[in-house]
């Protein structure tokens, strides 16, 4: 991710930030297609589950990061490297999530029925939050709030600094606390997206690798997307669904392993089947209903996860 970031801070074109998604996405199928050549079709399938579920549910995180750089006023020119950093942040928390994760239900096999049921849940409340209409916001949590405590705070950004010097007083700038938002509120969003990947595979190295790669085409994905965002009225209903499947998929295996008799293993062909239609039926069906509402004369209206 760092190959982005040559030379001076500017802004993202919508073509670079194309040519940077698709070679990202390149990047984690050509990847799946090696799992696939050296350990097997069953692996790679769950790979490539894990990481369309992940950038699906990435673009959940999108939204809120348009609010976080919003309300703290980010120049254009430097978002990119708040994205950056605060990605890198969630990247390294989530690999520590993910070791804690994997090491709990080794050990725990009762946590799958919870993971399950949290995904059951959260999939009831993103649908009932969307029909209420509640709107997106940006709750400072818990660490952002120490970080805001704990060091003084200078009041504007100094470029892209993240620390400067003020009357012999080492300071943060507020762009350390954005950076500090992205990452930290990207590992709440975690909360969801882990069980739901280690619903699709138990296997580590496919969770972590998954989740990297949605991670690496996040920034650009952010700059390529930019307003088209809110085009996109019935991606809740599709990540919801998604939610509610490998919920239900995760409590119904749980029961398999327990010798249940009518309980179902559902294969991986089946779980990547129905991530992807999900995914390109709610995105063709927001885009055609952005279509309507502009010859109604009607601006389109973001949906709310």
């Amino acid at each position: 991710m760092w190959i982005v970031d040559r030379g001076e801070a500017r802004e993202f074109s919508m073509r670079q930030a194309g040519y940077w998604v698709t070679f990202y996405v390149a990047l984690a199928v050509a990847f799946g297609i090696l799992l696939w050549f050296t350990s097997g079709g069953d692996r790679a399938g769950e790979f490539f589950a894990g990481y369309i579920t992940e950038y699906s549910l990435s673009v959940d995180n999108l939204f809120v990061f348009f609010i976080i750089m919003s309300r703290f006023a980010v120049p254009k020119a430097y978002q990119h490297k708040v994205l950056l950093v605060g990605i890198l942040l969630a990247l390294v928390m989530r690999g520590i999530f993910i070791a804690l994760g994997a090491a709990a239900l080794e050990r725990f096999s009762w946590l799958f029925y919870v993971f399950g049921a949290f995904l059951v849940y959260t999939a009831i409340n993103i649908v009932r939050q969307h029909l209420k209409g509640d709107e997106e916001e940006f709750n400072e949590n818990v660490v952002l709030r120490w970080v805001r405590r704990a060091f003084p705070t200078t009041e504007t950004y100094v470029g892209s600094k993240v620390t400067v010097k003020i009357d012999g007083k080492r300071m943060v700038t507020p762009m350390l606390i954005v950076m500090v938002a992205i990452g930290s509120t990207d590992l709440l969003f975690a909360l969801d997206s882990i069980p739901a990947i280690f619903g699709l595979t138990k296997d580590p190295f496919i969770v972590f690798t998954a989740n990297a790669f949605a991670l690496m085409g996040l920034r650009q994905l952010y700059f390529l997307l930019g307003g088209l965002l809110q085009r996109l009225v019935y991606i809740s209903y599709g990540l919801a669904f998604i939610l509610g499947f490998i919920g239900v998929k995760l409590v119904l295996e749980a029961l398999h392993a327990s010798h249940v008799s009518w309980a179902p293993e559902i294969p991986i062909w089946v779980s990547l089947s129905v991530i992807g239609a999900t995914m390109v039926v709610t995105t063709v069906a927001s885009l055609v209903k952005a279509r309507i509402d502009v010859r109604k004369g009607e601006e389109p209206h973001p949906e709310q996860v």
